[in-house]
C-alpha cells in the first residue's frame, strides 16, 4: 500500500520524488489507449499513474452540459457529449486499475465530484487528487478529508488565501496530504509559473508535503521545482501531442518523460545530505594536487615549530595537509628534518 506520510518527511533525504504521469482524459475515450498509456508510463519510470474521474450530472448544471461546444478539440456537438466521450465508466476504471496493479504502477484519480470520491474511496486508491478545478470546492474539499484517505490538491487559480482555507479545512481531520503549487494555463508561459510559491508554501505549510503540478512546456522547470524541495511532481503524458485535445500540447511524448524521470533521478543524487567531506571520488585527484606542510629550512631535533619554518606545496610523500598549519604550529619535533621535506606525523610530538 503507498504510505503517503512517508513523503511528508522533510528531513527523509532518501525518499525519492513522487512522479505522477497524469494521464488525465489523453487516452481519447479509448481503454486500450489508456492501457498503452499505463504501460509507457510504468517504461518511463513514472511512480504513479493518474486519471480523472466524472460524474457529469454531479458535476455540471444542465446548462452547461446542453452548451454547443464548437473546437477543433471536440468530441462531441454540446459540451456534455464531449465529456461523455471521453468518460470512462466505474467498469472501466476498475479494469484499468487492475491492469496498473499487474505492471505495479500505483493507479489513483482525480475526483471531480462527490459522486467520484465516492466511487474512488470504494475501490481503494492509494490517494484521492483535487484538481485545480475543485480547490475552490470546499463541500468537496471536506468531504475528501473525511475519508482519511490521503490527498494531493493542486492549487492552479488559487490565492494564498484560499490555500490557507484549504490547508485550515483539510488539517481539522488529517495532516497526510499535499499541496501542489500550479499554474492553470495550458500551455503555462515561463513568466507565470511563479517557482517561489513553492518556497512560500514551505514556509507557511511546513507540515505536509509540497509538490509541483506543471503544465509549461518541456522537463526543465519540473526538475527545477524538484531541486527546490518538491516531493510530488505531476506532469501530462501522451502518446501524441498532435492529438485531438486540448492537454496534449502541455503534454510530454514517452521520450521526454523518461528523459524527465531520469533527470529527475539524477538529481536527486547530486543533492545528497548536507554534509561537507571529502569524497571517494576526489582522492585520485587528492594525491595528485592537495598541498601538504612541508619545512623550509633544516631543523634539528627538539626545535619547537614557528609559522616561518612551514610552507603548503604539491609534495611527496603526502604528509600533514596544507589545511592543518595552524594545529602543527607550537610542536616539537622528535627528529632532525631537511628543508622542503614533507611534514609527517612521525616528526612531532
Amino acid at each position: 500500500m503507498f504510505k503517503f506520510k512517508e513523503l511528508c518527511l522533510p528531513a527523509n533525504f532518501d525518499q525519492q520524488t513522487f512522479i505522477i504521469a497524469e494521464i488525465g482524459q489523453n487516452h481519447q475515450g479509448d481503454i486500450n489507449t489508456a492501457k498503452k498509456l499505463i504501460e509507457v508510463a510504468k517504461n518511463c519510470g513514472a511512480d504513479c499513474v493518474k486519471f480523472q474521474k466524472t460524474d457529469l450530472e454531479e458535476k455540471f448544471n444542465a446548462r452547461a452540459l446542453e452548451r454547443p461546444y464548437v473546437s477543433p478539440n471536440s468530441f462531441g456537438e454540446t459540451y456534455g457529449e464531449h465529456k461523455a466521450f471521453l468518460e470512462f465508466s466505474e467498469t472501466e476504471f476498475i479494469i484499468l486499475q487492475k491492469y496498473a496493479n499487474e505492471l505495479d504502477i500505483i493507479f489513483a484519480a482525480s475526483a471531480m465530484d462527490a459522486h467520484s470520491l465516492k466511487f474512488l474511496a470504494e475501490i481503494n486508491v492509494p490517494f484521492i487528487k483535487i484538481g485545480s478545478g475543485d480547490a475552490n470546492n470546499y463541500l468537496l474539499i471536506e468531504k475528501a478529508a473525511k475519508t482519511d484517505i490521503p490527498l494531493i490538491i493542486s492549487t492552479g487559480m488559487q490565492t494564498i488565501e484560499a490555500v490557507r482555507k484549504i490547508y485550515k479545512i483539510v488539517s481539522k481531520y488529517h495532516k497526510n496530504f499535499a499541496l501542489l503549487h500550479c499554474v492553470s494555463a495550458y500551455p503555462t508561459p515561463y513568466e507565470d509559473i511563479n517557482l517561489q510559491v513553492i518556497n512560500l508554501f514551505k514556509e507557511e505549510f511546513p507540515d505536509v508535503a509540497i509538490g509541483y503540478s506543471g503544465h509549461e512546456l518541456g522537463t526543465h522547470i519540473t526538475v527545477a521545482a524538484v531541486a527546490m524541495g518538491c516531493k510530488i511532481v505531476e506532469k501530462h503524458i501522451t502518446l501524441n501531442k498532435g492529438q485531438k485535445g486540448s492537454d496534449h500540447k502541455c503534454s510530454l511524448e514517452p521520450h521526454e518523460f523518461k528523459e524527465m524521470v531520469e533527470k529527475i533521478r539524477t538529481l536527486e543524487a547530486a543533492m545528497g545530505r548536507p554534509i561537507k567531506v571529502m569524497q571517494n571520488s576526489e582522492l585520485p585527484c587528492y594525491e595528485k594536487l592537495g598541498k601538504t606542510l612541508v619545512y623550509t629550512r633544516d631543523l634539528p631535533k627538539g626545535h619547537q615549530l614557528h609559522a616561518n619554518d612551514l610552507n603548503i606545496k604539491v609534495a611527496e610523500p603526502k604528509g600533514i595537509d596544507g589545511a592543518k598549519f595552524d594545529d602543527v604550529i607550537g610542536k616539537i619535533l622528535i627528529t632532525e628534518v631537511e628543508k622542503d621535506d614533507s611534514v609527517l606525523t612521525q616528526h612531532l610530538n
